[in-house]
């Protein structure tokens, strides 16, 4: 695997789409071939035990909890890994600049950078970080879950609680993975719902005045 010295690989996409799954599979991989490893999860994630990352199918990688990209250059300044993964990359800190800026400082050390991300938050909007690593990336992997709805590939991770704020750690109780065309027809009947009430309320108003 001497090929994939100083390069950088995304896997990206929906919830439940694989993408964890195969960051895990490729450093499993590197780790086989002789390559000192290194994964990193963001504390953010409090899913599983935090010293390892869990797949939604129940396999398992041992990872070094970081709050931001700072942590990850000073563990490697430390251990000189050949090859690192970064799990969930969306909700690293640091800012898109920096982080960008320091795996470029990794990849131009020959150090092989996996990264595992969510693409679209659940509005539909990209992620910043991980839209800035596509086109960048030697390898990029666009992986699908399943939409629930019609069984098409899935687009988007929509969730299900009424939750606004952009980053809500969750799993199937809180998200679903839909379609492009199930998503509009989810979220149209959502607004159909929140202005339905909206109009009751007003009218609740005016009898009051």
């Amino acid at each position: 695997m001497h090929q994939y010295k100083g390069k950088l690989i995304v896997h990206t996409g929906s919830m439940f789409s694989g993408k964890t799954s195969s960051l895990e599979k490729d450093m499993k991989r590197f780790a086989i071939a002789g390559y000192d490893t290194i994964a990193f999860k963001p504390s953010i994630d409090t899913r599983h035990s935090e010293s390892i990352i869990v797949t939604h199918d129940n396999t398992s990688l041992q990872a070094v909890l970081v709050d931001g990209i700072d942590d990850i250059i000073d563990y490697c300044k430390e251990k000189n890994p050949k090859v690192i993964a970064i799990d969930e990359v969306q909700f690293l800190n640091g800012g898109v600049k920096k982080i960008l800026d320091s795996i470029n400082s990794l990849l131009d050390q020959d150090i092989t950078v996996v990264v595992a991300g969510l693409d679209m938050d659940f509005t539909g909007q990209p992620f910043e970080i991980v839209k800035e690593l596509m086109p960048i990336a030697d390898y990029l992997y666009k992986h699908h879950a399943v939409c629930v709805k019609c069984g098409t590939d899935a687009w988007v991770s929509h969730r299900k609680t009424k939750d606004k704020e952009r980053v809500v750690i969750g799993a199937s109780k809180e998200y679903e993975p839909l379609c492009r065309r199930c998503f509009k027809e989810e979220k149209a009947l959502e607004d159909a719902i929140v202005n339905k009430n909206q109009v009751s309320f007003d009218e609740l108003n005016s009898l009051d005045t």
